[in-house]
């Protein structure tokens, strides 16, 4: 991410220019766990500290997708750090309580990706609308299937709430089409699952019209699953969500049909900058959208 297109981005989004520091800014920078998105994610912080020597910027990463123990012991040990402010993609709602201790020592904390339900001490939230996200591929669901299709949902981790948005919003999305969901299992957003799940539905649904998946490992699997059982790709519509983790060689390869990329660095440097501004004492919006777009073999390229 060059450093003008970050300027253009945060005009965009309302922020004219990088807030002026009087003095330095210590952040902790944590996310869920180790795939692509996430690295992509922290590469965009690294960019932001790097334009703005002011900020100094510490990082952690949980072990996996549930890994709640994780994100508490490190948002203890930022705090312990004297960070101002954190910035954090919360693995689950549980990791709250860990957030109001550091809250109450002063620290400002914004959340990224998703929200914690009933939890409105953040300063902001800089997210993609998965709700939204959700519906856009529902709608292209919805222009190659007919009524009556069969249609099988590989979950992420059920409960979080960012997660479960993206299932809800693909099926509005879907428009009124009448279709029949055969299937829907959580996947934990890892690629194993997504092959077993996968492989359970297309075993129990021979005829099986459509997958979803609401991350992009456990689609990847699904790509998988569906080439192992030597299952022609244009039997199966295969949709993703993340564009990440060996959904561009699905979809290069023709077994993936289409998915939803989010802008990981956009919501990265939104958060951090309006957790630089809130530190700064300035006021930011409690909802940044960080947007999302439909991705298929002809538009690839240009979401590399």
């Amino acid at each position: 991410m060059k450093f003008m297109q970050l300027l253009g981005w945060l005009a965009l989004w309302g922020f004219n220019a990088f807030p002026a520091i009087a003095a330095d800014v210590k952040l902790g920078f944590i996310t869920k766990f180790p795939v692509p998105f996430f690295a992509t994610m922290e590469n965009a912080a690294k960019a932001y500290a790097a334009a703005n020597p002011g900020v100094e910027i510490i990082y952690g990463q949980g072990a996996s997708a549930t890994d709640v123990e994780g994100q508490i012991a490190l948002i203890e040990s930022m705090s312990t750090q004297g960070v101002q402010g954190i910035a954090i993609t919360p693995v689950d709602p549980t990791v709250a309580s860990a957030l109001d201790k550091a809250i109450a020592s002063g620290v400002k904390v914004v959340l990224m990706d998703n929200s914690i339900p009933g939890w409105d001490k953040a300063a902001a939230l800089a997210t993609t609308d998965n709700y939204n996200a959700g519906k856009i591929a529902g709608q292209y669901l919805k222009s190659v299937l007919s009524a009556g299709d069969t249609l099988g949902i590989l979950e992420g981790v059920p409960g979080v709430p960012a997660l479960d948005d993206r299932v809800k919003g693909m099926l509005e999305g879907l428009g009124g089409l009448t279709v029949e969901v055969v299937g829907r299992s959580g996947t934990n957003c890892t690629e194993e699952l997504g092959i077993s799940v996968a492989e359970d539905l297309l075993t129990a649904n021979p005829d099986l019209k459509a997958i979803y998946a609401a991350c992009g490992p456990p689609a990847a699997g699904a790509a998988r699953a569906i080439k192992n059982a030597g299952i022609a790709p244009d039997k199966v519509v295969l949709v993703g969500f993340d564009f990440c983790c060996g959904e561009e060689e699905a979809l290069t390869a023709g077994v993936e049909d289409a998915t939803v990329a989010q802008f990981p660095a956009k919501m990265a440097e939104l958060g951090v900058d309006a957790l630089v501004r809130a530190i700064s004492g300035e006021d930011v919006p409690s909802l940044i959208d960080s947007g999302a777009a439909l991705v298929t073999l002809e538009n690839m390229s240009d979401f590399k």
